[in-house]
């Protein structure tokens, strides 16, 4: 396994929660927009310098898989506003590893032998565990999960594991698949907009800055793809999902969303059960 290029999708996404809460006034409709510029824009350079060829069939399997990678992220950057990001990502991250597992292990058969099974079901339970650890909520000053909250972040959910399992449907290069997936990220990020009546977002300042989050996704999504066609969905997926580390402390040191007492130390706890999981 190339261990440098299963984590750089992992430093890459970690920051941008960070990036997108420090650009001022930028809401979750700036934020989609410029992940879908920043994106799109690397996608581009990376299909100018790459000899590429792609079926029509292939292309549309590759936007469409960009779309729902969209619904993910707007699933994401609206519980920032609700709950904060040091606990949408913990909680977003493990549902994330468990759908991923769950995918790569019993459709595509990455596990083989009883002891993989073993280990990969106790690593989905330290998982679990974990999630629910950061979920805690015992401060009356922090934003609390409603079960609207949580229903919202496991809906969309499903567009992230769509589009982290389609590199393993289509036998196509990494750099191949990159370019339509990206353009498919602008698409939905686009389509969004509009369906919400949100098209003032394309004049505010705050979609532009937001663009440099769209590059640090564009770098570790290429990174992403090619690392699930060398390492494998699971392990790929599992390492790239570490980034939750980097952005749930970043959200407690950097974005002052503070946590004390029982609720700190649940954090803590859970997100070292989320990476002893993932490890394993």
């Amino acid at each position: 396994m190339n261990i440098l290029l299963a984590l750089l999708p992992a430093i890459a996404w970690g920051i941008i929660p960070i990036i997108v809460n420090k650009v001022p006034n930028s809401k979750p409709a700036n934020q989609i927009l410029g992940i879908g510029v920043g994106a799109a824009i690397v996608g581009i350079i990376i299909g100018l310098t790459r000899e590429t060829s792609l079926t029509a069939g292939a292309f549309m399997l590759s936007l469409l898989s960009g779309m729902f990678w969209t619904l993910g992220q707007v699933g994401q950057f609206v519980s920032f506003t609700k709950i904060g990001v040091s606990k949408t990502m913990p909680i977003s991250t493990g549902l994330q590893l468990i759908g991923n597992t769950l995918i790569g292990a019993l459709i595509f058969g990455e596990w083989s032998t009883s002891d993989e099974y073993i280990f990969g079901i106790v690593a989905l339970l330290l998982i679990i565990i974990g999630v629910a650890l950061t979920a805690i909520n015992k401060q009356s000053d922090t934003k609390s999960i409603s079960k609207q909250d949580m229903m919202f972040l496991i809906f969309t959910t499903i567009g992230y594991l769509i589009y982290s399992t389609f590199p393993k449907m289509v036998d196509a290069s990494a750099e191949t698949l990159f370019l339509p997936q990206t353009l498919g990220i602008l698409l939905g990020s686009i389509v969004y907009l509009v369906f919400t009546k949100q098209l003032a977002t394309f004049k505010q300042k705050a979609s532009y800055w937001d663009i440099i989050a769209g590059f640090a996704f564009g770098i570790g999504a290429l990174s992403y793809m090619l690392s699930a066609q060398l390492n494998g969905i699971t392990s790929a997926f599992i390492y790239s999902q570490l980034s939750v580390i980097i952005s749930t402390l970043g959200g407690m040191i950097l974005l002052r969303e503070r946590k004390y007492g029982l609720e700190l130390g649940a954090t803590i706890v859970g997100l070292m059960l989320i990476v002893v999981g993932a490890i394993m």
